[in-house]
């Protein structure tokens, strides 16, 4: 049999606590009522009488119990049922149900925990706050177990400094291998809503938490002594790659050409082919193995041109920034100007709302004058579409 009196009770709540009266902000004093038959449509249906009896008497059930106040016509048809707003206490303790003020209570303690652990969480946290007070719901989770595992990893996300399976961060940090997996895609959302990270799916891996060992890849001009061993790339023809594991045997590292050149994309990376150029793969925000490699070729290559190659678009620039900031080399841009946005014009794409939210916040850059141009022109370019 359903269990009608708490459809009923559940669905007054509802209209309660999406109500002004809910957020003290009425001007008038307001009440909450349903039809049943909306609520049940059965509940009209002449044939069925079973049904309208039952749901008869789980008003009268609630009305003796003064949860509830009913407009009953001829025939025992009830046409409005109408929630006792004194007795609110009592309708959530009937219905089984957590007050959403004492919820409300409990998710503004924990974003105010957190929201100064990080940009990220300042920023999440800020918002979900501000949602609190608007009375809308959370993004991501309303599950408070659930957001407060969100929450905790976040916390420490950025504390990696090393590379991490996403199973052992999960014992670290919730003391339970299972817990990350739970919680990563809404996780990997909250960090590119709400942090500058170009790609979901390499987000994690950015930040040193993989699945499977990591690799930097490299190819073009350069000699490297791994282990002892002498490697001469450039009788390769395609590109090589070192495991995270094998990164502290790489003890020197020669380029023979005139330029470094790190390249955001995976499709253009293996498509790029410069005799002179040692070329090492980057996939979006580098990670920490990636960056202990390109400090290294930096460190014994001072004499070098050291160019970054990326897509035109925010995530582009912010990744350029971000490397020049985590690894003290002062990498040019390349091919990431207006020249090449007029060239390949047939191949750009317009912005959304959120490329121009972004894009604006760098009209003050050293790419001022391609922002404005992309602006202007509602326009980006991804990497994949030039010619090598």
């Amino acid at each position: 049999m359903k269990n009608y009196e708490k459809e009923i009770l559940n669905s007054l709540i509802d209209k309660y606590e999406r109500s002004k009266s809910f957020t003290e902000t009425n001007a008038v004093k307001q009440s909450f009522s349903i039809d049943p038959s909306a609520l049940f449509p059965k509940y009209a249906d002449d044939s069925d009488y079973e049904t309208f009896t039952e749901i008869n008497g789980a008003i009268r059930s609630l009305e003796n119990l003064g949860l509830v106040n009913c407009q009953q016509e001829k025939g025992g048809v009830v046409r409005r049922i109408s929630l006792n707003c004194d007795a609110l206490d009592q309708c959530y303790d009937y219905a089984g149900r957590t007050p959403k003020k004492a919820i409300n209570a409990r998710l503004t303690e924990l974003f105010a925990a957190y929201r100064d652990k990080n940009e990220v969480l300042s920023a999440y946290c800020g918002e979900q706050l501000r949602r609190i007070a608007e009375n809308k719901s959370v993004k991501y989770s309303d599950e408070l177990e659930t957001l407060e595992n969100i929450l905790k990893a976040l916390s420490k996300i950025f504390d990696i400094q090393s590379e991490i399976f996403q199973r052992d961060f999960s014992v670290r940090v919730f003391g339970d291998s299972k817990v990350f997996e739970k919680i990563r895609d809404r996780l990997v959302s909250v960090l590119c809503a709400y942090g500058d990270f170009p790609d979901k799916e390499t987000v994690l891996e950015d930040l040193n938490i993989v699945r499977n060992p990591g690799h930097v890849y490299f190819k073009g001009s350069g000699v490297l002594t791994v282990a002892g061993q002498r490697l001469d790339i450039r009788e390769l023809h395609g590109d090589i790659a070192i495991s995270s594991s094998l990164l502290s045997s790489v003890k020197q590292i020669e380029v023979r050409g005139d330029t470094v050149m790190t390249i955001e994309n995976l499709t253009t990376f293996h498509a790029f082919s410069e005799p002179n150029v040692f070329a090492i793969y980057l996939g979006g925000y580098h990670n920490a193995d990636r960056r202990q490699f390109i400090k290294k070729v930096y460190e014994q290559n001072k004499d070098k041109q050291f160019l970054h190659y990326g897509d035109i678009d925010a995530g582009g620039f912010h990744i350029l920034r971000h490397l020049r900031q985590k690894t003290g080399v002062t990498f040019e841009p390349f091919r990431m100007d207006v020249n090449t946005l007029q060239a390949y014009s047939g191949y750009t794409k317009p912005l959304t709302e959120n490329d121009r939210k972004r894009l604006e916040k760098l009209c003050d850059s050293e790419f001022k004058d391609t922002v404005t141009y992309m602006l202007e022109h509602n326009c980006k370019l991804e990497q994949e579409a030039l010619d090598i």
